[in-house]
């Protein structure tokens, strides 16, 4: 057992109130699910924007998250698992879009002017994402920092510190334990405790 492993937070502020609203949406209160889908859009959002990089396809993905956890509610077993599990939808969706991503570039023989016309529509979509996300130097730091890391500690990483998740949240995301959790995120923090890039990387995101 790793010593000194992160400890598990305490339960979000409002955790009653969303497991009253799932039970309510369950029952076909489509107001009540609204009122989950406005706590927790901006989270979703923010994590899918951070891993396709794309306004319009974080839009279109978000969107596409909140329909399917609103088609499968009834199947969810645990109400007080409705954060996690919402989150686990959005893993799902990346996953699905990146494979779809792989897919057309094998069709990149498109003609000159429709590859022309997609990469403007990309170019626009760069200039037009939100105004505290434009640094692309910030980002490029941050993947690089994300490098030194193996898949599973990243993929803690983020999800603890970029989405903001508890432990559990995140284990449920990731379908591991939370010790299994706790001990890839302690990796991750530990790699870079005394890296003089990690701090500096620090000090950017608190500028």
């Amino acid at each position: 057992m790793v010593e000194n492993a992160p400890a598990s937070p305490p339960e979000p502020e409002g955790s009653g109130e969303v497991k009253a609203l799932v039970l309510a949406a369950i029952e076909d209160n489509r107001f009540a699910f609204q009122q989950l889908m406005d706590m927790h859009q901006e989270k979703i959002y923010r994590m899918i924007f951070f891993r396709v990089r794309s306004r319009l396809d974080a839009e279109d993905i978000c969107q596409d998250v909140f329909i399917q956890a609103y088609k499968n509610l009834k199947r969810l077993k645990d109400p007080d698992r409705f954060t996690g599990w919402l989150f686990r939808i959005a893993a799902n969706r990346i996953k699905d879009h990146y494979r779809k991503t792989k897919v057309r570039a094998i069709f990149s023989f498109l003609p000159d002017v429709e590859r022309d016309t997609d990469a403007a529509a990309a170019a626009g979509e760069r200039m037009d994402i939100m105004e505290n996300l434009e640094r692309r130097d910030f980002w490029d730091k941050v993947h690089t920092m994300l490098e030194r890391l193996s898949r599973m500690e990243q993929q803690v990483f983020l999800l603890r510190f970029f989405d903001d998740l508890g432990i559990r949240e995140i284990s449920e995301v990731i379908s591991k334990s939370e010790s299994t959790v706790k001990t890839h995120l302690y990796r991750a923090l530990k790699k870079f405790k005394d890296d003089k890039a990690f701090r500096e990387f620090l000090r950017e995101a608190v500028s």
